[in-house]
């Protein structure tokens, strides 16, 4: 429910972003917004479960904020935030290129999705236990920060988003209208 005096087309943007129907893998709740970006925010917060067990293997936060002044860094009203985690494979802890192809994913998602002013980083974690936890397996993980500022629906950003938090975690690409099955158990 939106507050009285709302701008419009913060109004619009949030039926966007309500009306979009993401893959089944994706668990989206709405979580506390920003308060002092923007005067008008929501943020949306999701975990990938390919198999509807509870074994996340990707997590992230959308956040759309409007300022009905505009901000000159956005070039615009709108700007979207959004961070991106996932776990990978360990063998790819000493790979030099794995920050660009992170960010590739960025592009891809974003690939005929209307934006201005798309930035970020990729961070790669690698952690090693030692002692008392030296039987833990090396892990390896992304965590991609981007932001942009959109154009169009709200809606259709959310999508991109999503489709990247997929990418991360591993997920195959999906055609529109298709439906994946759980990963074998």
């Amino acid at each position: 429910m939106t507050a009285e005096g709302t701008p419009s087309p913060f109004v619009q943007a949030l039926h966007g972003l309500h009306d979009r129907r993401l893959r089944a893998e994706v668990r989206l709740s709405e979580v506390p917004a920003p308060s002092r970006i923007a005067p008008y925010a929501v943020a949306l917060s999701a975990e990938v479960d390919p198999n509807g067990d509870g074994e996340d293997v990707g997590s992230g936060r959308f956040v759309l904020l409007h300022d009905p002044a505009g901000q000159e860094t956005w070039d615009g009203t709108f700007r979207v935030v959004t961070l991106s985690r996932a776990t990978l494979d360990p063998e790819l802890s000493g790979d030099p290129l794995l920050c660009d192809v992170a960010w590739s994913w960025v592009v891809d998602a974003l690939t005929g999705v209307p934006h201005r002013e798309l930035g970020g980083t990729v961070t790669q974690i690698v952690s090693q236990s030692f002692g008392t936890l030296s039987e833990r397996p090396d892990a390896v993980e992304v965590e991609i920060r981007a932001s942009w500022s959109p154009e169009g629906d709200a809606g259709e950003h959310l999508q991109a988003w999503a489709d990247l938090l997929c990418t991360a975690a591993g997920l195959p690409p999906l055609p529109s209208g298709v439906t994946a099955l759980g990963r074998p158990r």
